[in-house]
Formats: C-alpha cells, sequence, structure tokens
C-alpha cells in the first residue's frame, strides 16, 4: 500500500494551515496514496517555538476538522490530522484519524510532553491502534518518538505495522541551505532506531522549516531509509509500505516479567 507525508509550511494562519491541509489530502489521493499523514499541530502551527502563533480556538478547531473529514470523503483516503483539541477546561495535543469515508477512527493524544509545552498542553494518559483498510498502525507525537522508546513499542507489540511519527523538528529563522546526508541528525538515527527495534515501518512527518533538524522520512521495519523529503522545501513524500515485513518480532518478545524491582 502507499502512504504519503504531507511536509507543509509552518502556517502563518489558521485559514493557510487548513488550505495546505484539504490542498495535500487531494494531491496524496490523486497520486494513489492510501493515507496521508500531517505535521504536528498543523491547522494553525506549533506554538511554543519561535513562530507568532495565537492559541486555536474552538470554531477554528471545529471547522479545521470538519473541512478535513469533508475531503477525506470526497477523495477516498485516511487523513491523520495532528491537531489540538479542547479538553475539559484545557487543551490536548495529539491527532485525529479520519476514515476514508470522513468517519472518525479516533484521536491519539501526546502523553509525553517535553517540559516547555507542559504549560500549554494536557497531557494524554491512554494509547490506541487505528485501521488503515484493515492493517493495524499506531500514532506517537514528536517528542514521544524520539525520547521515550516505549511508545512506539507499545503499538508494535500489539500488532501495528506502521507507526507514524508527525513532529515539529526545528526553529524559526536564517534559511539554512545546508543538507546533511540522511542519518547524520539525532533525530534521523532515532528514526532508524524505532523502526529496526521493534520491526514496523516508521513514517515521521515534520513542516517544511527555515531550520529543519530533521527530514520528513520513511523508513522501513530495517531501520533502512526508502524515501525523504528535502529539508525546508514543501514535498509530498509518498512510499510503497509492505505489511507483511513487519512482523514486530523483537518488540512480540519483550518479557515485562524480566524487570520486577528486587
Amino acid at each position: 500500500m502507499q502512504i504519503a507525508l504531507a511536509q507543509v509550511p509552518h502556517p502563518t494562519s489558521f485559514e493557510g494551515g487548513l488550505a495546505e491541509v484539504v490542498r495535500a489530502v487531494a494531491a496524496a489521493a490523486a497520486g494513489g496514496a492510501r493515507l496521508v499523514c500531517f505535521p504536528e499541530c498543523t491547522l494553525k502551527g506549533m506554538r511554543g517555538t519561535g513562530f507568532p502563533i495565537e492559541p486555536l480556538t474552538e470554531h477554528e478547531h471545529d471547522l479545521g476538522l470538519e473541512q478535513v473529514r469533508n475531503a477525506a470523503a470526497a477523495h477516498r483516503i485516511h487523513v491523520i490530522l495532528p491537531t489540538e483539541r479542547p479538553w475539559a477546561a484545557a487543551w490536548q495535543n495529539g491527532a485525529y484519524v479520519i476514515s476514508d469515508d470522513g468517519s472518525l477512527q479516533g484521536y491519539q493524544t501526546k502523553n509525553q510532553l517535553p517540559p516547555d509545552e507542559e504549560p500549554l498542553f494536557e497531557p494524554g494518559t491512554s494509547r490506541r491502534l487505528f485501521h488503515l483498510d484493515g492493517v493495524p498502525f499506531a500514532v506517537v507525537i514528536c517528542h514521544e518518538g524520539w525520547r521515550y522508546p516505549e511508545t512506539v513499542r507499545w503499538g508494535a507489540a500489539r500488532g501495528a505495522k506502521l507507526v507514524f511519527h508527525p513532529t515539529f523538528c526545528g526553529a524559526p529563522g536564517a534559511w539554512d541551505t545546508a543538507a546533511p546526508r540522511w542519518g547524520e541528525s539525532f533525530y534521523e538515527k532515532a528514526m532508524a532506531c524505532r523502526a529496526g527495534e521493534n520491526h514496523v515501518w516508521f513514517a515521521s512527518v515534520n513542516f517544511a522549516l527555515p531550520v529543519q533538524e530533521c527530514a520528513t522520512s520513511v523508513v522501513s521495519p530495517e531501520g533502512r531509509c526508502v524515501a525523504a523529503g528535502p529539508l525546508h522545501e514543501p514535498a509530498l513524500v509518498q512510499a510503497d509500505v509492505d505489511p507483511a515485513a513487519a512482523t514486530g518480532f523483537l518488540a512480540a518478545r519483550l518479557a515485562p516479567g524480566r524487570y520486577r524491582e528486587d
């Protein structure tokens, strides 16, 4: 099956961010993808990162979700839409999974927040699997995928064939035109580890950023990069993935009973 990762520009407004999402949904479907995934907080941008961003409003949240659900149904493609959502008196960071008929499969929260996000978001406390044409997959959000390997192993140990990883990994500033070889950054090394240590496909999608610390990438269950987007430029990264190649072998061998404290 083919998947797509939409490396969109970091939005300067809600309207602009939503328009980029709707355009990429149509483009991914036209290119043959069965699912398209976007970067973290893609509708209005990632707060607390140096970009001038106002908090998402409930009206914007509801409007954005409705329009993306309509686009998914119109183009018959599954969508992972990372966005903040209102939660009681607070907001959570996470991602909606939308089926190709526009229905909601659910929302995966970001559960391991970095310290600078703790004043902004309420962490989630649970994880779940989703399905793409019968194939199970999991979603982990940015920091928790880089720094907490157990978030990826949770899905792999329960049968996930793919783990999607929406992220914001970079900063505003002067455009950096350097293009290091893939795998030289810590973050790309982490992608290879998350895939190889669990024998799953790992698909990480970043914004096109002035300072971009990792490429939008698809990594095979052997830990090999099979597709990567350019740094700093908008791109739709598409890749064919074979779910049968994701055995989850090592993840399934985890033996929790061997970690008891004496």
